[in-house]
C-alpha cells in the first residue's frame, strides 16, 4: 500500500493515537514498537476498542482489511506526517533550544491564537514520535503550526525538520542540556544549529535574538526578523524587568506577565517578535501575554499557608539552574530565601563539575539551601548554609521533623524531571 492510500484511510479516522488506553470509535491506531513493548500485539484489542484501522509491520498480526501492514510503523508515522504537512496550507513555525522551548512556544501560540486558527505541539511531544503526531494534529483550518523540536544528539533536529519542513525558525539559546548525548557544548551549538541549516538550504526566515551574541553571528547571513533590548532591531524591547514577574516595555506599552525571573524574559520577547512579524496588534499581544498561566511546574508561584513557592521543577540543566539561582538572589523580596535543588542530569562526564560549579555559586551567596540528590552529594562541602541530601526520602525526612525552618519563607524549588521536586510541596 502507498502513502496516498494509507493517507485516504488516514482521512476516513476520526483520530489517532499510539496508546491502546485512549483509542475512542474510528481511530487509526499506530503499533509501535519500543524497546521493552510490542504494540503490534494490541492490534485486536485495538479493534475492539473501536479503532478504525491498525497499522502494523509484522504479518502475523494482520486480521482483516482494517489492519495496514507496512514495513515499519514508525517510518511510516513519519512519512505520512510530512505527507500530511505537505496537503496543507499552513505555515509551521519550528523552535528548538536548551531552555525554554516549551514556555515559548505556550506563549507563541496565544500570541498568534488572538488573530489565526493556531495549533501547537501539545506538552513536550518534541521528540521523533512527538512532531509526526504533532503535524497529524493540523487540518485545513490550521493556518500557523507551532512545532517543538528537542534533541539529546545531532542529527536529530535536521531528520525532524525534513518531517516539519518549517518556513520559520527559532532557536532560544545554546545551554549546557543534554551534554552527555551531543558530546560536550559545542555539540550542543552544532546539534541545535541544524534548524539553522535547515531554514538557510530552503531560503526561510529565522527569528533570532540579537542580545544573544551567538545567535546574532549564526544568522548574520540568513534572512532574519529580529528584537533586542540593546541594539538596533525589527523588534524594539524597551525594557525587561523582573521582582518575580517579568515585565516587558513595548513602544511605550507595559506587559505585565505571570512568568517569574528574567531568564523568562527573551521567551516573552519572542512571542511578541513572532506577533509583530505576523502583524497582530500590540493590544492583542499584551491581552495574550498577561493572560497566560504557566502550569506543569514551570515558573509557577505558589503560595502555601505562609510560604510563597517558585516552582521551577520540570526540568533543570548548568544553564537554567544559574540562571534561576542567580534571579532568586536578586528578587526584592522582605521574606528569608531558601533553595530546593535536585540533581541535573544527562550531563556524561561533565555531570561532577556542573555539579560542583553550582555548589561553588551557592557557597558565595548568603541563601540557606538543600541539595538533593547523588550528584550534588558527590560533591558535597563543609557550609553552614549549603545542606546535602542523597535521596529525597532523607531530605523530606529532615523536614519533617525540623518544620519551623520552611515557615514564612520565599522558596526555589528546582531540579530534573527525574528528581520529581514538586514532591516537596507535600511536606511544606
Amino acid at each position: 500500500m502507498n502513502m496516498n492510500d494509507i493517507y485516504i484511510k488516514f482521512l476516513e479516522c476520526t483520530g489517532f493515537t499510539t496508546d491502546t488506553r485512549k483509542i475512542t470509535k474510528g481511530d487509526l491506531f499506530f503499533a509501535l514498537k519500543g524497546d521493552n513493548f510490542n504494540a503490534n500485539t494490541f492490534t485486536e484489542q485495538a479493534l475492539e476498542k473501536g479503532a478504525k484501522y491498525v497499522i502494523i509491520d509484522e504479518k502475523k498480526y494482520h486480521i482483516d482489511d482494517r489492519t495496514i501492514l507496512v514495513e515499519d510503523v514508525l517510518s511510516t508515522l513519519q512519512q505520512l506526517a510530512n505527507y500530511h504537512r505537505k496537503q496543507l496550507d499552513i505555515i509551521i513555525i519550528s523552535l528548538t533550544g536548551s531552555n525554554g522551548k516549551t514556555t515559548t512556544k505556550e506563549l507563541i501560540n496565544v500570541v498568534l491564537s488572538k488573530k489565526y486558527n493556531t495549533k501547537a505541539t501539545f506538552g513536550n511531544l518534541n521528540n521523533h514520535i512527538g512532531v509526526p503526531l504533532t503535524l497529524l494534529s493540523f487540518n485545513k483550518e490550521t493556518k500557523i503550526g507551532i512545532v517543538e523540536m528537542g534533541a539529546n544528539h545531532q542529527k536529530e533536529i535536521e531528520f525532524l525538520c525534513t518531517i516539519a519542513e518549517p518556513d520559520i525558525g527559532y532557536i532560544t539559546n545554546f545551554g549546557k542540556a543534554h551534554l552527555e548525548g551531543f558530546g560536550g557544548i559545542e555539540g550542543v551549538i552544532k546539534g541545535k544549529s541544524e534548524l539553522y541549516n535547515y531554514l538557510e538550504q530552503n531560503k526561510k526566515n529565522v527569528i533570532v535574538n540579537l542580545d544573544d551574541d551567538l545567535q546574532n553571528e549564526k544568522t548574520k547571513h540568513l534572512k532574519r526578523f529580529s528584537f533586542s533590548t540593546k541594539k538596533d532591531s525589527d523588534v524594539k524591547i524597551q525594557s525587561a524587568i523582573a521582582n518575580p514577574m517579568v515585565t516587558i516595555e513595548l513602544n511605550n506599552l507595559k506587559i505585565h506577565s505571570n512568568l517569574i525571573g528574567l531568564y523568562n524574559s527573551n521567551n516573552i520577547n519572542a512571542a511578541i517578535t513572532i506577533g509583530k512579524y505576523f502583524e497582530v496588534d500590540d493590544s492583542l499581544i499584551k491581552e495574550a501575554i498577561e493572560a497566560y498561566i504557566p502550569s506543569n511546574n514551570r515558573s509557577q508561584l505558589i503560595t502555601k499557608e505562609s510560604n510563597e513557592i517558585i516552582l521551577d521543577a520540570y526540568n533543570a540543566n548548568p544553564t537554567s539552574m544559574l540562571a534561576a539561582i542567580t534571579n532568586f538572589q536578586q528578587l526584592d523580596n522582605k521574606k528569608k530565601k531558601i533553595a530546593i535543588l535536585g540533581d541535573m542530569f544527562e550531563l556524561g562526564i561533565e555531570s561532577e563539575a556542573e555539579h560542583k560549579k553550582i555548589i561553588n555559586t551557592l557557597s558565595k551567596i548568603n541563601i540557606t539551601c538543600f541539595c538533593i540528590g547523588a550528584n550534588f552529594y558527590k560533591s558535597k562541602i563543609d557550609s553552614k548554609t549549603i545542606l546535602f541530601f542523597k535521596h529525597f526520602d532523607d531530605f523530606s525526612k529532615e523536614i519533617l521533623a525540623t518544620n519551623i525552618r520552611l515557615k514564612d519563607n520565599l522558596i526555589l524549588i528546582k531540579g530534573s524531571r527525574g528528581m520529581a521536586l514538586e514532591r516537596t510541596l507535600e511536606i511544606i
